[in-house]
């Protein structure tokens, strides 16, 4: 059995992460940690876990870990994760990070949408983006992985097949999202307190986001040439999930049924992703509970244009499923298991 940590255990992801691990056929959690919680067993603070897991968090102590360890999750705040991967990365443990602080290509572009400098950047260049439908391979032989978000991974894989197979203009792409609260965390800031977001709905960071860099990053590569995009996230009033709506003018005439069938045949392999048919569209209650995405999609044939629906669930493949997706690959096992459940639809 493969010995687990999981660094910022009692946070959303950090929970899931247990939830599903506790439950993995091939490994063991050893090690929870928590800040806020140590001392305190972490089914006690998430009840749903009694008997299943009954680990009594710690303050994380890497040494310690280290000689506990095999791999480690850190599910820690972003600018968190940048001081503690490199004291768990020397001490040659495999880390997946789920903070935003490994996932770049290049320290500046990070430095200048985090508004901080990277303390390792010699280890930022050495992080493979885990994205296991672009990146299966490296993902495989990696050390560190930079483990995508919910926001990034929901607006990527949606474009690429378009991107990859030079279907549209690159310069005019804009992708509205819409995510579950639980998607800015286990916080008790104001602007996530059920009054202020119970039958409401805002944009937020229009224009400003960061995850719009990370996209870009990404599009990049499948495109061939540097790429920039219009990212409007909002928050809307329900726990999880995240729904993105993405608008590309296409090069030639299409049809909404040849462009289902270019998906089909590019992510044909791919056992996460669904493709909708043509007249049906993802609903987050599709894929809540699940690691899967869903994709479907309408050609407005009068101006041209195919507009890309897609939905997940925020918290699993959007977070903690795809951490373990990533954890299956790089230790070759069947990157399905502990993951292949449907969504809980009610």
């Amino acid at each position: 059995m493969v010995k687990i940590g999981i660094l910022g255990a009692t946070g959303y992801a950090g929970i899931e992460l247990v939830r599903i691990l506790s439950q993995h056929p091939q490994v063991e959690i050893v090690s929870v940690t928590s800040q806020s919680y140590a001392g305190q067993k972490i089914s006690d603070i998430y009840p749903h876990l009694r008997g299943l897991c009954d680990m009594t968090c710690e303050k994380p102590d890497v040494e310690k870990i280290s000689r506990q360890c095999d791999l480690v999750f850190t599910a820690l705040p972003h600018g968190v994760s940048k001081t503690i991967v490199p004291q768990l990365a020397a001490h040659n443990l495999k880390v997946i990070d789920l903070s935003g602080d490994f996932r770049y290509n290049d320290t500046t572009v990070y430095e200048k949408w985090y508004g901080t400098p990277h303390t390792d950047p010699a280890l930022l260049e050495k992080a493979v983006y885990g994205l296991p439908e672009l990146h299966r391979a490296q993902i495989a032989k990696a050390s560190l992985i930079g483990n995508p978000g919910c926001y990034t991974t929901c607006s990527i894989l949606p474009l690429v097949p378009l991107l990859a197979n030079q279907m549209i203009h690159r310069d005019n792409i804009i992708i509205d999202a819409k995510s579950g609260v639980s998607g800015a965390g286990r916080s008790t800031a104001l602007p996530y307190h059920f009054c202020e977001c119970t039958e409401n709905m805002k944009a937020y960071k229009i224009a400003a986001h960061r995850h719009t860099s990370e996209i870009e990053q990404e599009l990049s590569e499948v495109a061939g040439e540097q790429m920039m995009l219009s990212f409007t996230p909002h928050l809307v009033p329900m726990k999880r999930g995240i729904i993105t709506t993405a608008y590309a003018n296409l090069k030639q005439k299409c049809t909404t049924a040849s462009l289902l069938d270019m998906y089909k045949q590019y992510y044909q392999d791919e056992y996460f992703i669904r493709i909708h048919p043509e007249g049906k569209l993802p609903e987050t209650k599709y894929v809540a509970g699940s690691n899967f995405i869903d994709i479907g999609m309408v050609v407005d044939e009068r101006l041209n244009r195919v507009v890309v629906v897609a939905a997940l669930d925020n918290i699993i493949k959007g977070a903690a499923g795809q951490a373990v997706q990533n954890m299956n690959i790089l230790l070759g096992i069947d990157e399905k298991t502990g993951l292949a459940a449907p969504g809980m639809y009610i």
